[in-house]
Formats: C-alpha cells, structure tokens, sequence
C-alpha cells in the first residue's frame, strides 16, 4: 500500500486529490497539511510514501516543508512531488535541489496523478525528457561554478555513461536501446550509481550530474 500526505492550503485540491487517489487499491491518503509547518510535522508522525506538495503555503512554503522533511530522518523515506500551477514554476528547479523528485501541475489528468504517485514510490523521478531538460537548465545555470560531488569518483565508466544518459531524461528502456543494454542491467547501474552518489531518486542523480559538470546545459536538447 503507498501511503501519500497531501500538503496544500486549499481545501478543494487537497479533496479532490484524496477522492482520486483513495479509490485506489494500492493507494492511501494517511494525512492532509493546510500548511508547510503542518506537513513537516504530519511527514514525520506518518511516514508517508509520497508527499504531494504545495509550493506555495503560509507558515512555510514548501520549498522549505521540502528540505525539512528530506532532512527528517523520520520522514527521510518520502518521495516529494512538487504540485505547482504552472509548469515551470520559479520555484521547482530548487524544490527538485532541495530533494524533491519531481513535480506535477495541477491541472493534470486524473490518471496522470495516480501514476505520478506510483512513480515517485518506486522511487523514479517524475520529470518528461522534455521537461527535464528545460527544468535542469535552471539548475544548471543557477549552478555555473562546477563543484565536486561525493562518490562521483567511484563510479565506473559504464555507471558514468548511464548517469549522463539519465540526466537527459531518459527512461530505463530508453538506456538499454541507447546503450544497447538490458533494462535489467541498466537498473541495476542506475541503482549502484544512486547508492555512490548517496541520491535519493533519479533526480537527484540529474542534479548530480548538472553540478559535478559530468552534462552541461544544452546537452540532448
């Protein structure tokens, strides 16, 4: 069962969010926030799965419920999903820094937001090519001065190549086609690189690429 915590100051989405996903058979909702404060305190009492989170809050904003939450080791387990009204958000790129694993709009089809809370329990980033794309050009550009990044040294040739190839925004099968690979074998790079690198998801692997200078902005597009 994936337990969510829907965190968002209206009302009328967090209850249209909890009748989607409550008739799910594998879906939960476990608690709902009206605020940043509330959904750090409610991440950390129920440990939810996946957090679908407002950017904009009172108290405090989810940018910030975000890297508390992923800072909680209480609550260090949950997926945070962005949800924002506009697609490219001025906030969403340092919501995905701040250990976010991707975002949604709110005006997403109602199967798009089941899958989306799947997707983030299974720990993949819920970012299009497309989008990830233009969503870490953000992130890089905000990062232009190359840093080092802790573990990126220990990665194999093969396990760099799958990392660039992630941060393009590529799926698993789409990998294995590229690197003429099975998917098996590409999961099993992506999770030795994730575990090297200490990410929490996919997009914290993309980050880690933008920033260490392994992929430069522009790259794929």
């Amino acid at each position: 069962m994936i337990r969510v915590l829907i965190a968002d100051d209206q009302a009328l989405i967090r209850g249209g969010f909890r009748s989607l996903l409550d008739a799910e058979d594998d879906v939960e909702v476990v608690a709902e926030a009206a605020d940043g404060a509330e959904a750090v305190r409610l991440a950390a009492e129920t440990r939810p799965d996946v957090v679908l989170m407002d950017i904009r809050m009172p108290k405090l904003d989810g940018l910030e419920a975000t890297r508390r939450i992923v800072a909680d080791p209480r609550a260090s387990g949950a997926h945070i999903v962005v949800v924002t009204t506009f697609e490219l958000d001025e906030y969403v790129a340092e919501a995905i820094r701040a250990g976010a694993s991707g975002f949604l709009v709110k005006d997403t089809e109602p199967a798009e937001l089941v899958r989306a809370v799947r997707v983030a329990a299974a720990g993949d980033a819920l970012l299009s090519p497309t989008v990830t794309r233009r969503l870490l050009a953000q992130v890089a550009e905000s990062t232009r001065a190359v840093k080092a990044v802790p573990g990126l040294d220990h990665l194999t040739d093969r396990e760099r190549e799958v990392l660039v190839t992630v941060a393009e925004g590529l799926s698993n099968d789409e990998i294995a086609a590229k690197l003429f690979l099975s998917p098996s074998t590409v999961k099993t790079h992506v999770s030795r690189t994730m575990t090297k690198l200490a990410a929490r998801d996919r997009a914290q692997l993309v980050v880690a690429a933008y920033e260490s200078g392994l992929v430069r902005p522009g790259w794929g597009s």
